[in-house]
């Protein structure tokens, strides 16, 4: 039980009226506007927000956890709660620092997390304007001054607000002050003297009737004031532990109950209750600080119109520790309801808690925020019907700043507060930043003191101080939309700005295109944290169109206003640009043209250069048809306007977009014609006279007498035809030129102007010259082709007209006169006239008559034998007609006869494929030069697709046959393509047939040769070798040089027969290539070696220019050459047999020395002895040095005394000598060294005990001494694990078989998933055996007994285990020894040597060691290591 305080003290307690009071009130000198309670959240409260129901939801618990389970709990878990979606929490996006803070964060120097973040936001004051107000309470923050003066009260530490403000000082004394406008201190509770016996204070509350105060102290007392007499009702001072500050205390809505928070991290439950007369309070600790220091609490306050809200009677409270957050009921019980981690996170961050109301699908629940460090998470809490609560994760919102406070200010905004004291406002939904605010200048009051409980001595935690250094939770308090903020020496306060205030600033700040934007958003609702619009849509518009309108008459008075009077003309035009398009822009957007073309225009006509601004702005909303209905005036001024500026192109395309009927037609056609704006002539002449066909004819006059004088049409004129054309084509299909559709009641109508206009026998100005139809005449000289396109396409639309046929059958009549008797058009444009009409012949309902006779004389006509002009033309006009089902007014034979006189092989050919006649389109494409490499094509897709019978592909194919050398000679590679395909089986026939050797040679070399890209049958040519043989005797005469080159790609020959070839052409080093392919070594030898013969008397001949003269070059290459040979086939050969090659080529080589004289150049005998030093240089590698020197020694020459001449080579071959004694004697030393050194450190390693980790074996469990009964061996591995043999035969626990079989550990096999235990040492990987030689020893007969498994002495190698240790040692010098690198160098020499460590060559883990990234050379021994 608390210390209670009775009536008696409660009368004799001092007043809190006094002279102090009044001084206060005295010192009032400033005075704020009335600071109503602003309901913001009626609003929106109960609207449906945007809110995504398919959001993660905290799984429900069927038992949830008790308060006790939670304090047991220990807060640094080694394995944190995770909920069963891991993505909920977003752990990984937390970052963890460890850093100093300071307790003031005014200045960034004191935060260092703003050193480590770089993301900024966009400029958001252009979009929003500014969202917040923001007022000093100048009257109370000259009272909180004035009473730190004058009585002492000290600095303010603490605030609260309700329908009064409460203000705590450093001195024990809580200030209260009024709301209205005068700010008067109603209270002053406490007194100094108190002060120095409680302390600070350093929490404060009021109750939701604003009818209690509680006070916190920094020594632990906490006090109860009546607000409205100033008595003190109780003095609490053993509600908590003592020594500990009160950090936090809360009412709830029940007035009885409240909390407090404690510098140790305890929570405890108050209870007031009146006795008797007696004020009493009992606590009770809902959380202990020794299991988890609670730093920050929060009741969840309801409004009075929620007060019967279901989930109101839980009394939830949460509460943040430095671990985990913890929503729990106060009633009817206490019970734990939710817990959730924060994940990694900064050490120093403040943990954050606020509740609010929101509304989510026509339901309002309460939404808890909480944060610490930069990311916020939301927690929707609902109550199910069996009365359960529910709490669903909503969308968190990820920040690039540290918070120490977190408001709610409506359901739709929030309010953040970073560490460097910089406000945020930010929008729930869209997460979007709508202004940033400076707060440096308030010099905000932070609780460091109090979390360090520096008044009690300092007994807290470190990591409660460390959290302390940015705690400011007292000195920010929220209430009605208002946020309060507690300076050193000031309160300020926060509200947001109704729309018109926001709209009004940006106009003070002359941002007038952004106060238009704004409002135009608060216009179609997409502005956020609006304050002051209600009512439904309709209304809400049309209050904000009206102050939109206010703001546009402003923008045009100042632009006019603001002018400049003189300067350049760009000058003024680039003034209106910033405000004229801005101004038709709203106007349009607020559907007012009445403002636009009266007032406004009016406004800006006063200006010459305003009008032009206007009168242009207007050009994109009309031509996007955006702006209809604009005044004749407007309209006339914009022409006028244009046209004065020489924007022709513009007043065109505007004119065709306007309704021109209020202006003067026939002065806008003139201006049209003058300018040649031909579409809105024709526009204007449509829209505004219903007339059609004068337009047709301005534009004949125009392109008429050029076309029927024969001259070229000009670059304009050619427009007008192509417009001329398009305006037919709409006219006859019902559209308007150049945009929209003609009235449907006036479409026959134009059709029938239209067909009559172009049928005139003669125009009306007509000469006597004038042929007859001359609009149609004038069209098919134009442009023949468009011209029957466009008939073409109205003629689709004929269908039940009885009028409409009639008008196509006299067309047609007309177009056949006029270009049948007239010789003036082109083949092709009376092809043109017969394909069109072709086609209409050809539709199923036509009734079109055409003589045929007709169709006789177009085709004489373009298959004229004595007309050779334009024969590509004719023929394409000929073939477009047949494919346009003109075929059928033809007699089909003879129309081929006409084809073949007149070259019309593409004719033939399609009458042909018509027949199915498929071979005598070869022939077409023969005779036809400019298709007949096509041929190749045509016959591979007829003998290859499907489709065609096997009597058509014969004929193809013998067709083919039958031209084969025709074939050849027109290609033949692709011939030689096409026999490898489908005549595979006649190539002797072919060969048979080719008389001309060099086209032979051709065909056989692409058919033959793999390196053409021709894959011929290999078995039909093994079958008959005689055909490559005749091709290598071809390549031998007419490319001799590609014979080696070609032959070793070459497979179907036989040897004999083409060595006798080489032989007949004198190619002597083709036949010693084959006589080496053949095996005569030696024959080819002596080829080669009578080739370099030769060439040495041919350069010994040569007495000057030695290195220059080719034959020097000769005799090198043919030396190299032969040099090769030996060397290739020295190694199959024996002693005997090598000499036999080598000692030969050295005589050669020595010869020439012996006979030159003593009078030959220098160079010349230099050039030998470098020749004869490279064959002894090569011979030394075959033959022993003292075999050379006998031999050279028995030479009749030098064997008289002549050493002299070869001492140069002697000397340098016993220098060889010394270098390769010395290298292998070098390397036989390393090697020794090596194998010596990994040998001791491998028998170290593989004798060193082992140390079981238990005395039982991990397969049957059973101690290895009590198995006595059996003769079992003990399996010891360097993984600790111990087994009984037995029992690992039994799980196949063995690798190889017989002698080589070993053990493998089973626990650590099993672990690592290995598939077969049964298979080889060499196909498992490397790790995945126990890495310890195996050791056994007997259970019963003697405990150091043999192992189980014995080497064999024919072992050539190690055993797995020791392969495995000696693996790393190796790897513990980060190298590869020398000796298996000298290892897998002799494998790459010799497939056969023996590979070292009896390491199997199948094994497939093996891979070279040069091929390792990490590879390195160590040219020095490495270091033995000490046992």
């Amino acid at each position: 039980m608390a210390s209670e305080v009775g009536p008696e003290s409660e009368e004799a307690a001092p007043s809190p009226r006094g002279g102090f009071g009044e001084g206060l009130a005295q010192a009032l000198e400033a005075s704020l506007p009335r600071l109503s309670y602003l309901d913001l959240d009626k609003d929106v409260e109960f609207r449906n927000e945007l809110i995504d129901d398919k959001e993660f939801d905290i799984p429900q618990v069927d038992t949830p956890p008790t308060l006790e389970s939670i304090l047991n709990e220990t807060d640094d878990e080694d394995e944190p709660f995770v909920l069963e979606d891991p993505t909920l929490l977003n752990i990984d996006t937390f970052d963890t620092h460890s850093y100093d803070t300071s307790s003031v964060a005014s200045s960034d120097s004191g935060d260092r997390t703003n050193l480590k973040r770089k993301k900024k936001l966009l400029d958001s004051f252009s979009v929003h304007g500014s969202v917040m107000r923001h007022s000093l309470l100048k009257g109370i923050s000259a009272q909180i001054v004035s009473a730190a003066d004058k009585v002492d009260a000290g600095l303010p530490t603490a605030i609260a607000v309700s329908r009064l403000i409460a203000v705590g000082t450093s001195h024990g004394l809580a200030l209260i002050f009024g709301k209205d406008q005068n700010q008067a201190l109603r209270l002053c509770l406490g007194s100094t003297s108190v002060g120095g016996q409680y302390g600070a204070i350093s929490a404060l509350s009021i109750n939701h009737d604003c009818s209690r105060l509680l006070c916190g102290f920094a020594k632990g007392q906490m006090t109860m004031w009546d607000l409205a007499s100033g008595k003190l009702l109780r003095s609490i001072t053993d509600a908590h532990p003592p020594g500990t500050a009160i950090l936090h205390i809360k009412f709830t809505d029940d007035p009885t109950l409240a909390i407090c928070n404690d510098s140790g991290g305890s929570v405890f439950e108050l209870t007031f209750k009146r006795v008797m007369g007696v004020r009493t309070c009992e606590s009770r600790c809902l959380f202990s600080g020794s299991k988890g220091e609670v730093c920050c609490i929060e009741p969840l306050h309801s409004k009075a119109e929620l007060k019967d809200h279901p989930i109101t009677q839980f009394s939830l409270l949460a509460m943040a520790s430095l671990t985990k957050i913890l929503v729990i009921g106060l009633k009817p019980s206490l019970k734990v309801w939710m817990t959730f981690p924060y994940g990694r996170m900064d050490p120093s961050s403040v943990p954050l808690l606020a509740w609010h109301f929101v509304a989510a699908n026509n339901y309002v629940n309460p939404t808890l925020a909480f944060c610490r460090g930069d990311v916020v998470h939301f927690l929707l809490v609902k109550r199910d019907e069996s009365g359960a609560i529910h709490v669903t994760k909503q969308k968190h919102l990820h920040l690039y700043y540290d918070l120490i406070n977190f408001t709610w200010i409506n359901s739709r905004t929030i309010v953040l507060l970073d560490s460097v004291e910089k406000l945020h406002v930010i929008d729930r939904l869209t997460q979007e930043e709508l202004e940033t605010v400076e707060m440096s200048e308030v010099q905000l009051v932070y609780n460091s003191s109090h979390f360090k409980s520096l008044a009690t001595g300092g007994n807290v935690s470190q990591a409660l101080a460390l959290v302390g250094e940015k705690a400011c939770y007292q000195s920010i308090s929220s209430y009605g939309g208002q946020i309060f903020y507690l300076g050193t020496k000031s309160v300020y306060v926060m509200t947001l700005r109704s729309w018109r205030e926001r709209v009004d600033h940006l106009l003070k700040q002359e941002c007038l295109t952004e106060a238009l934007a704004l409002a135009w958003s608060f216009h179609e609702g997409k502005a956020k944290a609006v304050v002051g619009l209600s009512g439904d849509a309709s209304k809400r518009k049309a209050i904000v169109a009206d102050r939109m309108v206010e703001i546009l008459f402003h923008c045009a008075d100042r632009a006019l206003k603001k002018c400049p009077d003189q300067g350049k003309i760009q000058v003024m035009e680039q003034h209106f640009q910033d405000t004229v398009p801005v101004v038709v822009d709203y106007c349009l957007r607020l559907q007012r043209r009445d403002l636009l073309f009266s007032q406004m225009y009016d406004k800006f006509s006063e200006n010459s250069v305003a009008k032009g601004v206007f009168l242009e702005c207007l050009e994109p909303y009309i031509l996007s048809d955006q702006l209809v209905g604009i005044t004749a005036q407007v309209m006339k001024d914009l022409l006028i306007h244009f046209q004065d500026k020489k924007l022709m192109e513009n007043v065109e395309a505007l004119i065709v977009h306007m309704d021109i009927t209020s202006l003067d037609i026939q002065q806008v056609v003139l201006m049209c014609w003058e300018n040649r704006l031909y579409d809105a002539m024709i526009y204007v002449y449509n829209r505004g006279m219903n007339e059609f066909i004068s337009p047709m004819e301005k534009l004949f006059k125009v392109i008429a007498p050029p076309l029927s004088a024969g001259k070229s049409l000009t670059d304009e004129q050619v427009i007008m035809g192509n417009k001329l054309l398009v305006y037919i084509s709409c006219c006859l299909a019902g559209r308007a030129y150049p945009l929209g559709d003609i009235p449907e009641d006036l479409v026959p109508l134009v059709k029938n102007q239209v067909f009559e206009f172009l049928i005139r026998l003669h125009s009306a100005e007509a000469s006597s010259e004038e042929e007859i139809y001359p609009y149609i005449c004038t069209l098919l000289h134009f442009d023949t082709r468009e011209f029957l396109n466009v008939l073409a396409l109205t003629f689709e639309d004929f269908k039940n007209d009885k009028q409409a046929l009639e008008y196509q059958q006299r067309i047609v009549d007309i177009l056949l006169k006029v270009m049948v008797e007239n010789s003036d058009f082109t083949p092709s444009q009376v092809g043109c006239l017969f394909t069109f009409l072709a086609r209409q012949l050809a539709k199923p309902d036509n009734t079109l008559f055409v003589n045929r006779t007709l169709f006789d004389q177009v085709l004489e006509f373009l298959c004229s034998p004595d007309d050779d002009s334009r024969h590509a033309e004719r023929q394409q006009v000929l073939l477009e007609l047949l494919q346009a089902g003109g075929i059928v007014q033809f007699e089909e034979s003879r129309l081929i006869r006409m084809a073949e006189r007149a070259e019309f092989y593409q004719i033939c050919e399609f009458m042909y494929e018509r027949e199915h006649q498929y071979d005598r389109i070869i022939d077409c494409y023969l005779r036809d030069p400019l298709r007949e490499e096509e041929v190749f094509n045509y016959i591979h897709n007829i003998l290859s697709i499907p489709g065609h019978s096997p009597e058509e592909k014969q004929s193809v194919w013998q067709k083919a046959m039958l031209h084969i050398e025709e074939l050849v000679a027109l290609n033949p590679c692709k011939a030689a393509e096409l026999v490898a395909t489908h005549f595979s089986g006649q190539v002797e026939a072919i060969i048979h047939k080719l008389q001309n050797p060099f086209l032979l040679f051709q065909f056989l070399r692409s058919l033959l040769d793999p390196r053409e890209g021709i894959s011929m049958n290999q078995e039909s040519l093994q079958a008959s070798p005689y055909i490559t043989e005749q091709f290598i005797d071809l390549l031998c005469q007419y490319n001799p040089h590609q014979v080696i080159d070609t032959l070793q790609v070459l497979e179907s020959y036989r040897l004999e027969e083409t060595i006798q070839i080489t032989q007949k052409y004198q190619l002597l080093e083709v036949c010693a290539y084959l006589l080496e392919k053949k095996g005569d070594v030696h024959g080819a030898f002596l080829i080669m070696l009578e080739r370099l013969q030769s060439r040495l008397q041919e350069f010994t001949k040569e007495s000057e220019n030695v290195r220059e003269d080719p034959s020097f070059k000769d005799v090198e290459e043919i030396l190299v050459e032969t040099i090769a040979l030996c060397q290739r086939n020295s190694q199959s050969l024996n002693q005997q047999q090598r000499e036999a090659l080598w000692f030969p080529l050295l005589e050669a080589m020595m010869a020439p020395q012996k006979l030159s004289s003593s009078s030959a150049p220098p160079r010349h005998a230099e050039s030998l002895k470098s020749l004869t030093m490279q064959v002894l240089d090569s011979t030394a590698a075959f033959i022993a040095l003292p075999s050379i020197l006998q031999r050279i020694l028995q030479d009749p020459v030098y064997g008289r005394g002549r050493l002299g001449e070869i001492q140069g080579l002697i000397l340098g071959m016993l220098d060889t000598f010394n270098y390769e004694q010395t290298l292998l004697e070098t390397t036989t030393n390393l090697l020794n060294h090596d194998l010596h050194w990994s040998l001791c450190n491998l028998r170290a390693s593989v004798t060193r005990g082992l140390n079981p980790k238990q005395d039982y074996c991990c397969i049957c469990l059973q101690q290895y001494r009590r198995r006595q009964e059996v003769a079992d061996d003990i399996v010891v591995f360097s993984c600790g694990h111990l087994y009984h043999s037995l029992c690992l035969l039994n799980k196949e626990c063995t690798v190889g078989t017989g002698s080589q079989a070993r053990w493998m550990c089973y626990r650590c096999n099993s672990s690592n998933k290995i598939g077969k235990l049964g298979e080889n040492a060499s196909d498992v990987k490397k790790g995945q055996l126990a890495q310890a030689q195996v050791k056994t020893s007997p259970s019963c007969s003697s405990p150091r007994g043999d192992s189980a498994a014995k080497k064999t002495p024919s072992e050539p190698g190690l055993d797995p285990q020791q392969t495995q240790a000696f693996d790393q040692l190796c790897r513990l010098y980060r190298g590869t020894s020398r000796l298996a690198l000298l290892t897998e160098l002799s494998q790459n020499q010799s497939s056969d040597s023996h590979r070292l460590l009896g390491i199997s060559k199948s094994s497939p883990t093996l891979h070279s060691v040069f091929q390792n990234e990490n590879f390195q050379l160590h040219l020095t021994p490495p270091p033995l290591t000490e046992d």
